[in-house]
C-alpha cells in the first residue's frame, strides 16, 4: 500500500504575513537611515562653522581684527586663504553666509538647503555662541548644536 503525506509548505496567509512584516521593518529602517543621513549633514554643518570661527580667530591673531568685506575681497574669500578650503566645498546641503561682518565681531550661519532644508539653520559668533533657528543656545539638549 502506497502512503501519501502531506505536502508541506507554507500557505499563502503565512507568505503575506512574512511580506508584511518584512515591509514594517524595511519603513523602520528607512525611516531611521534618513534620521541619521539629516544628523550627518548637521554634524558637517557644525564642523565647518566651527572651522570658520577658527579661521576667523587665525585671521584676527594675524590682522588685530576679524576678516571683512573690503578690499577687492568678501571676509570668505579672504578666510578661504586660512581655511584652505571654502565651507561650501566641505557640505553641499547648506549655504553659507555671515550675517554680520565688523573688525570685532562676526555671525556665521548655515542654512540648509534641498533635502535637509527642514532642519533649520545653525549659526555662531564671534564669542563662540552656538544658536539654532528655534533661537536655542548650546548646551541647551534641544539645540540642534547638541544633537
Amino acid at each position: 500500500m502506497i502512503s501519501y503525506r502531506y505536502n508541506k509548505g507554507i500557505t499563502l496567509i503565512e507568505l503575506l504575513v512574512v511580506v508584511a512584516i518584512a515591509a514594517i521593518l524595511a519603513a523602520i529602517a528607512i525611516a531611521s537611515y534618513k534620521s541619521y543621513i539629516v544628523r550627518a549633514r548637521r554634524a558637517d554643518a557644525k564642523t565647518a562653522l566651527e572651522q570658520v570661527r577658527a579661521a576667523q580667530e587665525m585671521w584676527r591673531a594675524e590682522k588685530g581684527q576679524y576678516a571683512t568685506d573690503g578690499g577687492g575681497a568678501t571676509a570668505e574669500v579672504k578666510l578661504q586663504m586660512t581655511m584652505g578650503v571654502p565651507p561650501t566645498t566641505i557640505s553641499q546641503y547648506y549655504t553659507w553666509s555671515f550675517t554680520v561682518k565688523t573688525a570685532t565681531a562676526f555671525t556665521a550661519r548655515a542654512t540648509p538647503t534641498g533635502s535637509q532644508a527642514s532642519d533649520g539653520w545653525l549659526q555662531i559668533n564671534e564669542q563662540g555662541t552656538k544658536t539654532d533657528a528655534q533661537g536655542r543656545t548650546y548646551p541647551n539638549p534641544y539645540c540642534k548644536w547638541s544633537k
